[in-house]
C-alpha cells in the first residue's frame, strides 16, 4: 500500500473494512477487531499509526514498528481462535511509518476471541452473536456446515413418504426402467423397494438413501431427506414453507386480499411445496393473448418459465437456518418472492444473473434435479431474466433475504373479492358470482379450486390410492365416499385415473389432472 493510498483512507475515517489505532495498547480490543474481520466477506484493514477519531497521522518510529509487528503476529495467534493469518505491511509517511494490518477472510468461520464470542462487523462498530442461525450461516459459508445434511432427531424412514420416493425413483432411474421395457402401470404397482431393486439388485430404498447420504448410517433423518420426501415436514421443521397472500392494492401492509393460501395447500416436501406456489400464481395472474385467434388460451401475464425458476431456486437455494417461511405476495402491480438467508460465498446479485452458482443446500440441490423442474447447472437467475428483462432481484443482506419482483402491468383491474363460508364470492362492482360446492368442499371450478381441493390436487402431483385420499379427507374408504368424493373430481378434470380403461382395477389411483 502506498503512502498516497494510506492517507487517503485517513480522509474518510473509520469504516467496515479499515479501523485504525494510533497504538496496539488492548490486545484483547485488537482480538476482537481481527474476529469480526476473520468472519467479515472480503476481510478487512486494521491501520496502526492513525488516531481513529481525527484520522490524523501519528508515526511509529523504527523500533516501535518492530514492537507493534510483533504484537500484532502474538494476538493473531493468542487472541483469535482459531488462529489467522495476518499480513503487516509498513508504510512511509512523514515523521516514520504505519502499520497496514490486513486480516483475510476466514475458512473456518465463526471466529472467536479467547472468550468464546463471535463477533461481526456493525458499520464501523461491531457486534455480538448470539443467534444460532446466523452461526450456521457462517459455518454454511465456510463449508463446515450444511443444514440440509443436519440430522431431524426422533425422525424415521416411516416418516418419508414412499410415494414421493416412486417419483423420484422414476425419473432419477428412468434410463434404467425404460431399457427394461418397463409399462406405466407397472411402475405404478410397483412398491419403492421393488423400484429400487429393478435398478441395482438387492439394493432397498432405505440402503440406497444411505448410500446418498440422505439418511445417517444409524437410521437417522436428515434435513434434506424430509424435505425431499417428508410425509408432513412441518411437523419437524414449521418454518420451511410457503406463505403466500394475494393483496388488493400495492402494499404490504395492507388488509384486504382476494386470495390468502392455506397451510395445508403447502403441506408436504419441496415438491407439494413447488406445486402449491405455482398453482396460487397461475389462480392470481391473468392471462393475455398473444394469439390473434379468439379462441387461444393466451399466455400468464408474467412468463411461466421465469415464475418456475425462481420458486424452485427458493426452495433449494433458501437458507434453512433462518426461522423464516418463503413468502410470495402478488400485488396490483408486482409479484414478490422473498427467500430466507442472503445470497451465499459472498455471491453479489450480478454473479447470479450471470450465471454464477454456489449451492447452499447442496444435497437438496443434487437430489431435487429429479423432482423440480431445473436443470441443475445454476443458471437458473439467467434464464429467468432472460425470459422476463424487468425481472429484479435485490440482495438484502440487513433483512437476511433475497426477494426478486416480476412487474404486472399496472393497469390491471382491480377487483375486490370477498369470500364467504359457503365458498361464495363477491365482487366489489356488485356483480355477484356464486360457486356451489361438491359436498365435500370441491370447487367444480379447476382454475379456482376451493382450499380443500386444492389441497387434493397438491396431494395427488404423484398417484394416490382412493384409501389414501379419503383419509386425507378424514373420511373412511367405503364405495358411497369414493362415489360422493373422489368421482366429481375425476368428472370435473380435476383429477384423472392412472388406468383410465379399468376404472375399477384393484390398483387404480387417482393423479392431478
Amino acid at each position: 500500500m502506498t503512502t498516497e493510498e494510506i492517507l487517503k483512507l485517513c480522509g474518510k475515517g473509520e469504516q467496515t473494512p479499515v479501523q485504525m489505532k494510533e497504538r496496539v495498547t488492548d490486545a484483547y480490543e485488537v482480538g476482537e477487531e481481527m474476529v469480526c474481520y476473520a468472519n467479515e466477506r472480503g476481510g478487512g484493514m486494521i491501520i496502526i499509526g492513525l488516531n481513529d477519531k481525527t484520522g490524523e497521522v501519528n508515526a511509529l518510529s523504527r523500533t516501535e514498528v518492530q514492537e507493534q509487528t510483533g504484537l500484532l503476529s502474538q494476538i493473531a495467534t493468542d487472541q483469535v481462535h482459531p488462529a489467522v493469518s495476518i499480513k503487516a505491511e509498513n508504510v512511509d509517511v512523514p515523521g516514520g511509518q504505519l502499520i497496514a494490518v490486513t486480516v483475510l477472510e476466514g475458512i473456518n468461520k465463526p471466529y472467536k476471541d479467547n472468550k468464546g464470542i463471535v463477533w461481526v462487523k456493525n458499520g464501523a462498530n461491531k457486534r455480538r452473536i448470539v443467534d444460532n442461525a446466523e452461526i450456521a450461516e457462517m459455518m454454511s459459508d465456510s463449508g463446515t456446515f450444511r443444514q440440509d445434511e443436519a440430522l431431524i432427531p426422533g425422525a424415521t424412514i416411516a416418516d418419508l413418504d414412499m410415494n414421493v420416493v416412486k417419483t423420484y425413483l422414476t425419473k432419477r432411474f428412468e434410463a434404467s426402467y425404460k431399457s427394461k421395457d418397463l409399462t406405466y402401470e407397472q411402475i405404478q404397482d410397483a412398491t419403492a423397494d421393488e423400484l429400487v431393486s429393478l435398478a441395482a439388485s438387492g439394493m432397498t430404498v432405505e440402503r440406497l438413501l444411505k448410500n446418498f447420504g440422505l439418511i445417517r448410517s444409524d437410521g437417522g433423518i436428515t434435513y434434506a431427506a424430509m424435505l425431499l420426501f417428508g410425509r408432513h415436514p412441518w411437523r419437524w421443521l414449521p418454518t420451511a414453507t410457503v406463505k403466500c397472500v394475494s393483496f388488493i392494492g400495492n402494499s404490504l401492509g395492507g388488509t384486504e386480499f382476494r386470495d390468502k393460501m392455506d397451510d395445508l395447500d403447502a403441506d408436504g416436501g419441496i415438491l407439494v411445496q413447488y406445486e402449491a406456489m405455482m398453482a396460487f400464481l397461475k389462480r392470481n395472474l391473468h392471462n393475455v393473448q398473444v394469439d390473434p385467434d379468439f379462441n387461444s388460451l393466451g399466455q400468464l401475464e408474467i412468463p411461466i418459465g421465469a415464475l418456475s425458476e425462481i420458486c424452485s431456486n427458493a426452495l433449494l437455494h433458501r437458507s434453512y437456518s433462518w426461522e423464516a417461511p418463503i413468502r410470495l405476495f402478488v400485488f396490483d402491480n408486482r409479484v414478490e418472492i422473498h427467500s430466507p438467508g442472503a445470497l451465499p460465498g459472498g455471491l453479489e446479485v450480478e454473479d447470479v444473473l450471470s450465471g454464477t452458482s454456489l449451492p447452499r443446500n447442496k444435497m437438496l440441490f443434487t437430489h431435487g434435479a429429479f423432482l423440480l423442474p431445473y436443470s441443475g447447472i445454476g443458471s437458473g437467475f439467467l434464464r429467468a431474466r432472460e425470459l422476463d428483462d424487468k425481472m429484479e432481484v435485490v440482495n438484502d443482506t440487513k433483512k437476511k433475504e433475497v426477494v426478486v419482483t416480476f412487474w404486472r402491468d399496472s393497469n390491471q383491474e382491480s377487483v375486490r373479492v370477498t369470500e364467504f363460508g359457503n365458498g361464495a364470492t363477491k365482487k366489489s362492482n356488485g356483480a355477484q358470482e356464486e360457486v356451489t360446492e361438491l359436498s365435500n368442499g370441491a370447487n367444480p371450478s379447476k382454475d379456482k379450486p376451493s382450499g380443500k381441493v386444492q389441497d387434493i390436487i397438491n396431494f395427488c402431483t404423484i398417484p394416490r390410492t382412493a384409501a389414501e385420499i379419503l383419509s386425507r379427507m378424514g373420511l373412511t374408504n367405503q364405495t358411497k365416499n369414493r362415489k360422493k368424493h373422489i368421482n366429481p373430481l375425476v368428472e370435473k378434470g380435476i383429477l384423472k385415473l392412472t388406468i383410465p380403461d379399468k376404472p375399477n382395477d384393484p390398483n387404480q389411483k387417482y393423479v392431478k389432472a
